[in-house]
C-alpha cells in the first residue's frame, strides 16, 4: 500500500533525540516506568496463553503474577505504550509518505533470504530479551537514562555485536 502523499525528509536527528529525552522524561514522570516494548509483547502472549490453557497460566508464577486468577494481562502501562507505538509509527508513515510494503536488501540476497535472516534474527533477539527480562530498547533508553552499569555495558556490547557482525554480513548489502 503505497502513500498518495509526496515523501517528506527525516527528521533532524539532534531533535529526534531531544524529543525522544522528553518522551522518556514524561514516561518515567507520568507512569513511573522507562520505555520498553518487551513487557508489552510479554503480556499478550500470555493474554493468548490464558485463553487456550488457563490452568497452566495459574500454575506457572511467571505467568499468574500478570495473569492469574481474575488478573487481566493487558491491563497495563506496557500495552498503551506498545498501542501508540504502532499507531503513532502508522500515522506518521501516512502523514509523511513513507506508508509502503517493501523489502529493504542488498543486490546480492532474495527477497526470501532476506525475511529468513529476518526472522531468525528476530527470534534470537526476542529469546534474549525474554532471558533478559527486558529488550534492547528498555535496557539502552531506560536504564541508560537511570546510569544503570549494567545497561551502559549492554549498550556497548550491542553495538560492538552489531558492527562485528556487519562485517560478516556486508557483501550482502553492496
Amino acid at each position: 500500500m503505497k502513500s498518495t502523499i509526496k515523501e517528506r525528509p527525516y527528521i533532524n536527528p539532534y531533535l529526534g533525540g531531544i524529543l525522544l529525552g522528553i518522551v522518556l522524561f514524561l514516561s518515567y514522570y507520568l507512569t513511573q516506568n522507562g520505555l520498553g516494548a518487551s513487557a508489552a509483547i510479554s503480556r499478550l502472549q500470555i493474554f493468548i496463553l490464558d485463553l487456550i490453557a488457563p490452568s497452566h497460566v495459574d500454575r506457572v508464577a511467571y505467568f499468574a503474577e500478570k495473569a492469574g486468577g481474575n488478573l487481566n494481562p493487558l491491563d497495563s502501562g506496557a500495552m498503551f505504550m506498545f498501542l501508540g507505538t504502532f499507531l503513532g509509527g502508522t500515522i506518521s508513515g501516512f502523514l509523511n509518505g513513507r506508508f509502503k510494503v517493501e523489502t529493504r536488501k542488498g543486490p546480492q540476497i532474495t527477497d526470501r533470504q532476506r525475511w529468513l535472516f529476518a526472522f531468525i534474527g528476530g527470534a534470537i533477539m526476542g529469546y534474549g530479551a525474554r532471558l533478559a527480562r527486558g529488550c534492547t530498547s528498555g535496557q539502552a533508553l531506560s536504564g541508560g537514562a537511570v546510569l544503570a552499569t549494567g545497561s551502559w555495558i549492554f549498550m556497548f556490547c550491542i553495538f560492538i555485536g552489531g558492527y562485528a557482525l556487519a562485517w560478516f554480513v556486508r557483501r550482502l548489502w553492496i
